[in-house]
């Protein structure tokens, strides 16, 4: 099982440093020593972690859907021609870009600053791990 140093964590889970020492002084989050006596992160452990902790912003919709991958966000950039329309959303951390007709762009009235729901449904996802780790 992988380990992550606090500042390795902290960067996965898009807080400080500081926040995830907290966490450790709290035990809230288990820490061991790794040989060179540096503090680190089960990789299992800081994955239940993270679900634990979860928090996006709130849906903005009351609508109930099959689909389990929303990402609340805000419109950033809204590039438009006669058909077609390139919509970019900041959804927390992830950069979402979705292609629409110009119709539909029309019709939600996105433009950059409208909080919207990327709301993703696909039966292809690629999941990739560095260095080819298995």
């Amino acid at each position: 099982m992988p380990h992550f140093r606090i500042s390795d964590a902290a960067r996965l889970l898009g807080v400080s440093d500081d926040t995830v020492r907290r966490w450790v002084d709290a035990g809230t989050l288990p820490v061991t020593n790794d040989a060179s006596n540096r503090k680190v992160i089960d990789g299992a452990a800081l994955a239940a972690f993270a679900r634990e902790h979860a928090s996006s912003a709130p849906d903005p919709s009351d609508v109930q859907r099959s689909a389990r991958n929303r990402l609340v966000g805000l419109v950033t950039s809204v590039v438009t021609d006669k058909v077609m329309a390139q919509v970019e959303m900041q959804c927390g951390p992830h950069r979402v870009v979705s292609l629409m007709s110009t119709e539909a762009v029309h019709e939600l009235g996105l433009e950059p600053g409208v909080l919207a729901v990327a709301v993703i449904k696909s039966t292809t996802v690629v999941v990739e791990t560095p260095g080819g780790a298995s």
